[in-house]
């Protein structure tokens, strides 16, 4: 894998010709933007910090991912060059960063995925990000077991090139789940990196090295390349549904400046549209934890809408595993793709045909087309039975077997398809369904938490479900051990470890016998047969202390 650091371009010490153009960009678009000096050493938290304690507080690194004809997909550039990267989150980085479909993808393309931290490094991030955790709202808090990464891919038409084709991305590796904010960020650099290189992007990350803290419930200014966004993160206390747009617009600002509404919300109402008339039942299956497969035709369609998925459940986290852009090379292949057990608890995005033949044993597949643009509703997909399911000529729709709870809601239905035909702004539709998709976790989880978690009836409640719970997984295991051929297992084990088989069969007997466990009569029988024939093929001076011991 080809790497180049820093060094091989100039990318050198603090004092340094380019850092100094930056510096001035800054003030520049600072006083454009109406901040005052009093302003920033108000905002500033970068005060007596070290080199790039600013940068990482926003950002791991920044990784510049190339096509070789030889090599594949390879790391040309990781920025900061002190950036810790395993070559297992190397390579992870290198797939997840290039489409992995036929859907040519040419031109500009911007999508986001998330991968699993290699164990062997975890580490606390900077000590930053851990002081300001406590104050984010639950769906905001970074997970210590996974990167973002925000990826912008250029694919453009290039003869002097052996493939033909100029293939490259830039991307943003981060702890943070701001989609929206960083999406912005490479917007601003990521054209101009690939007009002028390696010099661009020092002066990009320079800039991100000055910028104040992430600190909850401050507007922040944040100069880069030469402009201005401001941002508000939310809070644990702000109320949720509200938006913070009127506070940041209160103050005047120049053409330069970018005023970002939201730093982690996708196009809810975009990433719906073709299946909105079952978004009841899609917010049950995210807010259950059913395995949920979205087949999409490009990385950008595939990781909105997962996404929008996670984000349909607010302010509820969604606590299980991801993956808004998944690859067969993913280090997590096998373990997500495997039919010796249930699916996990787990949203795929995915491109690549293979998958409609790999997870087909899936109980919840979503397969929606391109997305359109805002103001166009897409004929509705619809939902069908999962042995309709073909490998590659499926046509889009919802293939699962899942009857929802809730009955469908046409008012919300009616309400989104007025607003297309008045063509209502899509940031307006994305509010309504974010209001509606809000007072439905609401209207599930608050009686929970103003009445019942606290009272009696709860505790005893979930006692006797969890001892119910328990007790069908204990029946479970004896079928399971009834079925194994436990005399083929003792010849690969020590009689030591036969020993204790049987102590553990034997107590399984009295566990269930003593708890009453739902264990059919032949299981039992079939049971103790095991136990005979285990001892039977013991030596005779084992077997007999056994049967002292009573083991028969």
């Amino acid at each position: 894998m080809a790497l180049r650091g820093p060094a091989a371009f100039g990318l050198g010490s603090r004092g340094s010709l380019d850092e100094a153009g930056a510096e001035g960009r800054e003030a520049a678009a600072l006083s454009a933007a109406g901040v005052t000096p009093e302003d920033e050493e108000e905002d500033d938290g970068r005060r007596g910090l070290l080199r790039w304690d600013g940068f990482s507080a926003w950002l791991h690194c920044v990784c510049v991912v190339g096509f070789d004809l030889e090599l594949g997909q390879a790391v040309e550039v990781i920025y900061p060059q002190h950036s810790k990267l395993t070559d297992k989150e190397k390579t992870n980085i290198c797939y997840l960063s290039f489409p992995d479909s036929n859907s040519g993808c040419l031109g500009d393309t911007q999508f986001c995925f998330r991968f699993r931290q290699s164990s062997g490094r975890r580490v606390s991030l900077h000590c930053l990000l851990d002081q300001f955790d406590k104050d984010l709202p639950v769906y905001l808090k970074k997970d210590p077991a996974y990167f973002y990464g925000y990826v912008y891919f250029r694919q453009v038409r290039d003869k002097t090139l052996k493939r033909g084709y100029f293939q490259k991305s830039l991307v943003l590796i981060s702890k943070l789940p701001y989609i929206h904010f960083f999406n912005t960020v490479l917007k601003q650099i990521a054209p101009e990196y690939f007009e002028k290189n390696e010099p661009c992007l020092e002066a990009a990350c320079n800039d991100v090295d000055r910028w104040p803290a992430p600190v909850p419930g401050k507007t922040l200014h944040l100069p880069i390349m030469g402009v201005v966004m401001k941002v508000r993160i939310p809070t644990c206390h702000d109320k949720p549904g509200t938006t913070q747009m009127a506070q940041l617009t209160q103050q005047a600002d120049t053409h330069t400046s970018i005023i970002l509404p939201t730093v982690h919300e996708v196009d809810l109402f975009r990433c719906f549209c073709p299946v909105f008339l079952h978004s009841q039942m899609l917010w049950e299956l995210v807010l259950l934890g059913e395995p949920l497969v979205v087949m999409a035709p490009s990385p950008s369609e595939s990781s909105e809408t997962v996404l929008a998925l996670v984000n349909c459940i607010s302010p509820l986290k969604y606590f299980s595993d991801f993956r808004p852009y998944f690859t067969i090379h993913d280090s997590e292949f096998k373990e997500y793709t495997t039919r010796t057990q249930a699916p996990p608890s787990v949203i795929l995005g995915v491109t690549n045909p293979f998958f409609a033949k790999t997870l087909q044993h899936w109980p919840h597949i979503i397969r929606i087309g391109d997305l359109k643009p805002a103001g166009e509703i897409p004929k509705q997909v619809k939902v069908k039975k999962l042995k309709n399911l073909k490998t590659l000529d499926s046509k889009p729709g919802v293939y699962t077997s899942y009857k929802p709870y809730l009955n469908r809601d046409e008012e919300i239905i009616k309400q989104l398809q007025k607003g297309v035909q008045q063509k209502r702004p899509s940031e307006a539709q994305s509010a309504i369904l974010r209001r509606y998709f809000l007072e439905l976790t609401q209207s599930f989880i608050i009686p929970l938490e103003r009445q019942f978690l606290k009272s009696p009836n709860f505790d005893g409640w979930f006692k006797m479900r969890r001892k119910e719970m328990t007790q069908k997984l204990e029946a479970l295991h004896l079928e399971a051990l009834c079925e194994e051929d436990l005399l083929l297992w003792i010849q690969k084990h020590t009689e030591v470890e036969t020993v204790d088989l049987v102590l553990k069969l034997k107590n399984k007997l009295l566990q269930a016998d003593r708890e009453n466990l739902p264990v059919k009569p032949d299981t039992v029988a079939k049971l103790r047969t095991h136990i005979d024939a285990i001892i039977l093929a013991l030596p005779e001076d084992l077997q007999g202390i056994l049967l002292k011991t009573g083991m028969t």
